[in-house]
């Protein structure tokens, strides 16, 4: 496994983050404690999650059992022993309402302490490692949501502190009103990237690098579109519905080129997205979610997929980014 610091901080982890949100909806509880398990053994350390994760979606058939189970799952794995949570960069986040009542949601001071107590629970742990805001408060001003960290942080129970689905803008709001209270601030960013979604790169990585926050895209497969879905399709193991159908539709000749690109360097689809990741200078560690363990097992190969100045190249031209704003639309 290969190792690096998240962001400009001192924390060391794997270059892959193992994601949970399967683990109680669609992963039994017996096969999350064994793909977590196999993850350390693949020399993962690095483990997000967040405080509402547990509840079946809409339409999903699966074994959701309400908002808060995955991170209870992970508690029940961390009480094994053996090291497991001594061994794990935990990050979870905030800003979900668990119940439908008023402060029960979002970023006030109030609801951050509540929230975090109960994911201790839950998690059966006195610290968090990572705490990750899991959207942006547009009604709960910095001075608030920074004094309630500072009690937190101060108190042992978080050590660093990250953001989730920020625009550029609001790194550096949060940056600024951090440093006005001498706190170290956000030192990672988790938002939607990958080949296909690129918006990130006109100014929130801009923003990230700037400040030092350390880049963790969700979504790394584009909901496995970037996975191989065509042949998967051809083979009968894919089936397509709704937005994901309508995706497929519209970018239909990309990604044909894409996966014959993926053959002709000898890789799977999905390895070379996720490698396509770990080559840009702004990502800590793309998280995967493995709903079974072979699908842990292939996202570890991409940590072997070497792409040349010319594969990169090559994959900008089927998949186009963006420049650094302003220069993109402008001079």
């Amino acid at each position: 496994m290969q190792f690096t610091n998240l962001g400009r901080s001192g924390l060391s982890v794997s270059r892959l983050c193992l994601g949970t949100m399967n683990f109680g909806p669609l992963t039994s509880e017996a096969d999350s404690h064994a793909i977590m398990d196999s993850a350390h053994e693949h020399g993962i350390n690095f483990f997000d999650t967040a405080n509402v994760y547990g509840l079946r979606s809409a339409g999903v058939s699966g074994l959701g059992e309400g908002r808060g189970y995955t991170e209870a799952i992970i508690g029940r794995w961390f009480a094994k022993g053996g090291g497991r949570r001594e061994r794990t960069v935990l990050a979870t986040k905030v800003y979900g309402a668990m119940v439908d009542w008023p402060n029960e949601g979002k970023l006030s001071a109030l609801n951050i302490r509540r929230a975090l107590d109960a994911s201790l629970t839950r998690l059966q742990t006195d610290y968090i490692d990572l705490y990750q805001f899991h959207h942006i408060d547009r009604d709960t001003p910095w001075d608030e949501i920074w004094q309630a960290l500072e009690v937190a942080i101060t108190a042992g129970k978080i050590l660093y502190v990250g953001s989730s689905n920020f625009a550029g803008w609001h790194i550096a709001q949060a940056q600024a009103a951090a440093g006005q209270r001498n706190l170290t601030g956000l030192v990672s960013e988790q938002s939607l990237y990958n080949l296909y979604t690129r918006d990130i790169e006109l100014e929130v990585i801009p923003a990230a690098q700037h400040y030092g926050v350390g880049i963790i895209p969700w979504s790394p497969l584009e909901g496995g579109l970037l996975g191989g879905v065509l042949r998967k399709q051809r083979d009968g193991k894919r089936r397509l519905e709704g937005r994901a159908a309508e995706a497929l539709e519209a970018k239909r000749s990309q990604i044909e080129a894409y996966e014959d690109f993926a053959a002709e360097l000898g890789h799977e689809p999905g390895d070379v997205a996720l490698a396509w990741l770990l080559h840009q200078p702004a990502v800590t560690a793309p998280i995967i979610g493995p709903r079974n363990q072979q699908q842990l097992d292939d996202a570890v190969r991409a940590l072997d997929v070497h792409l040349d100045d010319s594969a990169l190249a090559r994959l900008d031209e089927i998949f186009p980014g963006y420049k650094t704003a302003p220069e993109h639309y402008a001079w």
